[in-house]
C-alpha cells in the first residue's frame, strides 16, 4: 500500500489538493447554530413545551430587555410603540400589559410597577425573531443609542455570531505562530515544520468542508474543533517524519526510506489516533446533542488526520524532500540528559504527593459550583455592560410562559392568584387579571385575546426575580409546575430561558456518567489490545485520570464557578488527547526492559522521549490556553483553560508519576503482560 501510495505521488497530492480547494468554498455552506435549546433531546419537557406554543401561539417568550432612561409614562408608551414597529420584534411587554395606566398609578401593585418603572425609567420585555438576531438587535441599537441599554438571551446570540469569527481568525493568528516555534524548535529543518501543519491543514479544511453533509454545527464546534484537531493529531505528522528521517540516514533512496518510515510508524500512529478516536466517539453518545455534535466532528476530524498523514503527507514530502535537506540546521536544544535519574530519584515522593492529591481532587471536581448556559457576556463588550447597568437599576429579570389548558376562567383565576403569591414572582399577565374573567374573551377583538389564548391553551406570563439559573431559579421552576399541576393534572408546559437551562442540567447530569465511563471502557479495550496486558491500561488510565481530576477540581478550590458543558466535554477531551503521552513513554519503557534492569529502563526511556512528549504537551496546552484568551463566549473559554491546564498536568503526571507507578508495579506488569520478556537481573 505505502508503495503504491509513493508510487503515484504527484496524483495523490493533486487529488488532495482538488478536495481542500472544494472544501473551502464548501466550509462556507454550513450554517453556525448559537441556540443551545436546539441540542436538547426531542423528549425534554422545554422542548416539548416550545413546539406546543410554537403551534398554538404567533409569539413566543419574550426573554429580552431593554432599558430607557428619563421618559414620562406617556413617553415610554410612545417608546413601547417604536420598539413594537422594528421588524423581528414582538411581544413588546411593559407596565401597561399589567395595569390600565388610565387608572392612577398609586393604585396599581407595587411590586408590578417597579418590575417596569422606577424612578423615571422604564423596562420593557420583548422577543426577537429567530435567525435574525444580529440584524435586529443592530435596529434596536440604533433606536436607544448609547445612553440606554439591552440585553437578553437573543443579544447574547448576536453578540457571539459577531464575535465568533473575529476571535477565530485572532486566535488562528496566536497559534500558527507559537506552533511553528514549537515545531522549529523541535525539528533540524525550516520545512519540516511547514510540511506538518499542511498535512493537518489540509485535513482540517476537508473536515470543515465535508461538514456541509451535516447542514449546521454548534458554535461550541465551529470554535473548538478545528484548533483541537490541530493539537491533537499534529503528533501524527511528528512520528512519520522523524521516522523518515530516521531511515534516510540507513537508506539512501528517499522513496524507500518513506516506504519503511510509513511501515513502522504505522502501529504507532494507528494506536495514537484510536485511543483519541474511541474518545471522542463517546462524546457522539451524549444526550445533549451539543456533544454529539462536537464528537462527530473529531471523530471525523482524527479519521481524516490519520489519512492526510499516511496517504498525503508522504507524497508531498517527497515531492519536496530537497528542500527539507537544503534548509537543515543545527538543533536548538542539546539532547536532554539525567531527567530519568533526577525523576527515578524523587519517585517514592511523587507518589506520595499524588496520592496526597488525587482522593481530596476527586472529591473536589464533583462539588464544583457549575452553569449550564453561556452566561453572562464579558463587560469590555456592550451587551456585558448593558447587562449590568440593567441589573444595577432592576434587578434580576427571567420570565417564564406558562401554558395551561384553556376554559376554565375560574381554575385559571384562582391558579394566577397562587402564582402571584410563590416567591420571587414579580408580575403574572394573564387574560384573567389584565383584561378581566367576567368579560367572555369571544365577545373581544382577537387582537386583545389572542395574546393569552389559542385554540387549546391558555397562556400566563410570569417576571420572576431571579437569574435565568441556579439553585434558587431552579427551585422556583419546580414550585411553579407543582402549582399548575395541582390545578391542571396533565397537559401543562412551561417555556423560558431557565426552563431551558433546567432541563439541560438534568440532561447532562446524566450524560456525565455515562460518557464518562463509556470513553474508560473504549480507551481501556484499545490499550488492552495495544499492549496486550491487563495491568498497563490500569495504570496507564489512573495516571491521566488522576490529572484530570486534579484539573477539574481547581474551580472547586479557587471558589470560580465552571460551565458545566466545558466540564463535561474536558473530562473526555483532556483523557483522550493526552493518553498518548502515556502510550509514548509506556511502548519506550516494555522495549527497553528486554534489555534493562527496572531503575536502567526508566532513566532511559525518560531521557528518550521526555522532549518530544513535551512538545506535544506544549502544542496542546497553548491550543487551550489561546482558546481561552481569545474567546468571550464562557463556555468555549473554559474549555480552553481547562485544556490548557490539564496538558500540562498530564505532562507532569506523565514524566514524575508513571515511572514511579512502573518501578513499584514492575513485577506485576511482568505477570500480566502476555509475552512481556522483561530482563531478570542476575544475583
Amino acid at each position: 500500500m505505502a508503495a503504491r501510495i509513493l508510487k503515484y505521488k504527484k496524483a495523490v497530492a493533486i487529488v488532495f489538493a482538488i478536495l481542500t480547494v472544494i472544501c473551502i468554498f464548501a466550509q462556507f455552506g454550513v450554517s453556525v447554530n448559537y441556540d443551545m435549546k436546539d441540542y436538547l433531546p426531542e423528549g425534554a419537557p422545554s422542548t416539548a413545551a416550545m413546539d406546543t406554543m410554537e403551534k398554538e401561539f404567533e409569539g413566543s417568550v419574550p426573554s429580552n430587555r431593554v432599558m430607557i432612561h428619563d421618559v414620562t409614562l406617556q413617553e415610554a408608551l410612545a417608546f413601547k410603540e417604536e420598539l413594537a414597529a422594528i421588524d423581528g420584534v414582538s411581544d413588546v411587554t411593559w407596565l401597561d400589559d399589567a395595569f390600565d395606566l388610565k387608572t392612577p398609578i398609586e393604585m396599581a401593585d407595587e411590586e408590578t410597577v417597579r418590575t417596569y418603572y422606577r424612578d423615571g425609567t422604564a423596562l420593557y420585555m420583548f422577543s426577537i425573531r429567530d435567525g435574525d438576531e444580529v440584524a435586529v438587535t443592530d435596529a434596536i441599537y440604533s433606536l436607544i443609542g448609547e445612553d440606554n441599554a439591552m440585553a437578553g438571551e437573543s443579544v447574547n446570540t448576536a453578540t457571539q455570531q459577531k464575535m465568533a469569527g473575529s476571535e477565530s481568525l485572532f486566535a488562528a493568528a496566536l497559534l500558527v505562530p507559537i506552533i511553528i516555534i514549537i515545531l522549529v524548535i523541535s525539528t533540524t529543518s525550516w520545512v519540516e515544520p511547514l510540511l506538518f501543519l499542511t498535512a493537518i491543514g489540509v485535513s482540517i479544511l476537508i473536515n470543515m468542508g465535508t461538514n456541509l453533509f451535516l447542514g449546521e454545527v454548534s458554535f461550541i464546534t465551529q470554535s473548538v474543533a478545528p484548533i483541537l484537531q490541530l493539537a491533537v493529531s499534529l503528533d501524527y505528522a511528528i512520528f512519520l517524519l522523524h521516522s523518515f528521517s530516521d531511515y534516510r540516514k540507513k537508506v539512501a533512496d528517499p522513496q524507500e526510506a518513506m516506504r519503511l518510515a510509513m511501515k513502522s510508524s504505522f502501529s504507532a500512529i494507528a494506536a495514537s489516533a484510536s485511543t483519541t478516536f474511541f474518545g471522542f466517539i463517546a462524546l457522539s453518545f451524549m444526550k445533549f446533542e451539543i456533544g454529539s455534535d462536537l464528537g462527530i466532528n473529531l471523530v471525523k476530524g482524527i479519521l481524516l488526520s490519520f489519512i492526510s498523514v499516511m496517504v498525503f503527507l508522504p507524497a508531498l514530502t517527497l515531492l519536496f524532500y530537497k528542500w527539507i535537506d537544503k534548509t537543515q540546521h543545527k538543533p536548538f536544544i542539546p539532547a536532554i540528559k539525567n531527567v530519568g535519574k533526577a525523576v527515578v530519584k524523587v519517585r517514592v515522593g511523587s507518589l506520595l504527593v499524588v496520592l496526597l492529591l488525587v482522593v481530596p481532587a476527586f472529591l473536589a471536581q464533583a462539588q464544583t459550583t457549575f452553569t449550564y448556559g453561556i452566561g453572562d457576556q464579558p463587560e469590555t463588550t456592550r451587551a456585558g455592560k448593558d447587562i449590568a447597568q440593567i441589573k444595577a437599576h432592576f434587578g434580576e429579570s427571567t420570565p417564564m410562559v406558562l401554558l395551561v389548558p384553556k376554559g376554565d376562567v375560574a381554575k385559571e383565576e384562582e391558579l394566577v392568584r397562587d402564582l402571584e403569591g410563590i416567591q420571587h414572582v414579580t408580575s403574572v399577565l394573564a387574560y384573567v387579571n389584565t383584561v378581566s374573567a367576567a368579560i367572555p374573551p369571544e365577545y373581544l377583538d382577537a387582537s386583545i385575546t389572542e395574546q393569552f389564548y389559542s385554540e387549546h391553551y391558555s397562556r400566563i406570563i410570569l417576571q420572576t426575580d431571579t437569574k435565568n439559573e441556579g439553585e434558587e431559579a431552579f427551585g422556583l421552576i419546580e414550585k411553579v409546575q407543582e402549582t399548575a399541576a395541582s390545578y391542571y393534572s396533565e397537559d401543562v408546559h412551561l417555556v423560558g430561558e431557565s426552563v431551558t437551562l433546567y432541563d439541560i442540567r438534568n440532561t447532562v447530569l446524566e450524560d456525565n456518567r455515562q460518557v464518562n465511563l463509556l470513553t474508560l471502557l473504549t480507551i481501556a479495550l484499545v490499550l488492552l489490545i495495544t499492549f496486550k496486558s491487563i495491568s498497563i491500561p490500569v495504570i496507564l488510565l489512573l495516571t491521566i485520570q488522576s490529572a484530570v481530576w486534579i484539573n477539574l477540581s481547581v474551580p472547586y478550590f479557587s471558589d470560580t464557578t465552571l460551565v458545566y458543558v466545558g466540564y463535561l466535554l474536558i473530562s473526555i477531551i483532556q483523557l483522550a488527547a493526552t493518553v498518548d503521552y502515556a502510550i509514548l513513554l509506556m511502548d519506550a519503557y516494555r522495549e527497553h526492559r528486554q534489555e534493562l534492569t527496572v531503575r536502567e529502563a526508566i532513566k532511559k526511556t525518560l531521557d528518550e522521549k521526555i522532549f518530544a512528549i513535551a512538545i506535544s504537551a506544549s502544542i496542546l496546552s497553548s491550543v487551550g490556553f489561546i482558546l481561552w484568551i481569545t474567546s468571550s463566549n464562557p463556555i468555549v473559554g473554559s474549555i480552553g483553560l481547562l485544556l490548557g491546564r490539564g496538558a500540562l498536568l498530564a505532562f507532569i503526571m506523565v514524566i514524575f508519576f508513571l515511572p514511579a507507578c512502573l518501578a513499584v508495579f514492575d513485577k506485576l506488569i511482568a505477570t500480566t503482560t502476555w509475552k512481556a520478556n522483561f530482563y531478570k537481573e542476575k544475583r
